[in-house]
């Protein structure tokens, strides 16, 4: 048995002259959350649809737990679950009658549908509004039963496309959890994402795609040192001299400096690279050239450089968030033979443990 989730080598889709996705190499390991962050357009979500095999590569090969994408499509599919950037439930039925209509649509016995669907309900704390249309859902709400009916039957591999778009921050976080519970179980998920922080808390592994191509691979730690020692966060007294400072900065750390929305706040990139002193003797050195050019610093603070920095850097300062076009005709939905919240090929047993192989 393959301990690799996914693996891809030079995978390639191609709609008429746009080459959206490039040569993708991925390696994911099972039992993990790995993450996928790209700028719009990158390619992300076609590699999740041709991973779930909703579109068929044009160059490359794929392989899910072993399974070839295109030549083992059905086994793929009986081992998958993809919730799609919307939400896909019926909106004018109820909570629980979506659960047992998917539930009962997989194979459940309706006795065995009921008992699968007030789990999951009671499990994404939704047993208050069980008996409420979908429509009058909030927005965290119906992601939480989104993912739910994903995993009616759970699956091996779960693909989550940007599941927190749009949601508040307790919303986010009550998503968060279901996805740390569903990897506690087993389940590989791998996660594309408009929030680097979404990434940065979940993922155990991130690939950066850009124009179609994996640009940078690693765990978070590795990503963040690509790019540079570590960041100096400096808060001064007055705020009349941050300009001044940020030119002392510049100089002392030779990087380039950010000014920060808080109007006293400066950041700087410590690159360790090409010099003999390390990360916090070049900080010291920068504090002491400041202190010399007579600016107070309140706060100081040494740290990695954030995943926001690192994809920053990697991307040239590409904007984040995704809607990957098909075929050049609109975003993708999660809707279709595998996608919003069904098990790819509909095959499952009835007792709610898994999908049949």
């Amino acid at each position: 048995m393959t301990d690799l989730a996914i693996e891809t080598e030079g995978l390639v889709k191609v709609f008429g002259t746009n080459r959206a996705v490039d040569g993708v190499d991925l390696r994911v390991p099972a039992g993990t959350v790995y993450g996928v962050l790209g700028p719009n357009g990158a390619g992300k979500t076609t590699v999740v649809k041709m991973l779930a095999t909703l579109l068929r590569p044009d160059g490359g090969r794929a392989g899910v737990f072993g399974k070839d994408v295109v030549e083992d499509a059905d086994a793929v599919r009986g081992r998958v679950s993809l919730t799609g950037q919307y939400a896909s439930v019926d909106e004018d039925l109820t909570g629980t009658e979506n659960l047992v209509l998917l539930a009962r649509l997989l194979g459940h016995s309706r006795p065995a549908a009921r008992e699968r669907s007030a789990q999951l309900l009671a499990a994404f704390g939704l047993e208050e509004a069980a008996d409420r249309q979908i429509k009058n859902y909030s927005g965290g709400m119906r992601r939480r039963i989104d993912i739910a009916a994903s995993i009616l039957n759970t699956p091996d591999l779960l693909f989550l496309d940007e599941p927190t778009t749009g949601l508040d921050p307790r919303s986010r976080n009550q998503v968060w959890d279901i996805v740390r519970a569903v990897v506690a179980q087993g389940t590989t998920v791998l996660l594309t994402t408009q929030y680097l922080d979404e990434a940065d808390r979940l993922a155990s592994r991130i690939a950066v795609i850009d124009h179609g191509k994996v640009i940078a691979e690693g765990t978070k730690g590795e990503l963040k040192a690509s790019v540079g020692s570590g960041s100096v966060h400096v808060r001064l007294r007055d705020p009349g001299r941050r300009h001044e400072a940020e030119r002392v900065l510049r100089g002392a750390l030779r990087a380039a400096v950010q000014l920060d929305p808080d109007p006293v706040a400066l950041t700087a990139t410590v690159d360790g690279h090409g010099t003999d002193l390390g990360a916090a003797e070049q900080a010291a050195r920068a504090l002491a050239e400041l202190a010399r050019a007579g600016i107070t610093v309140d706060s100081f603070a040494l740290g990695q450089p954030s995943l926001d920095e690192v994809f920053l850097a990697l991307t040239d300062g590409a904007p984040v968030g995704e809607k990957d076009t098909v075929e050049g005709k609109g975003p993708v939905d999660g809707k279709g033979p595998a996608g919003g919240t069904r098990p790819a090929d509909g095959k499952s047993t009835a007792d709610g443990k898994g999908p049949a192989a």
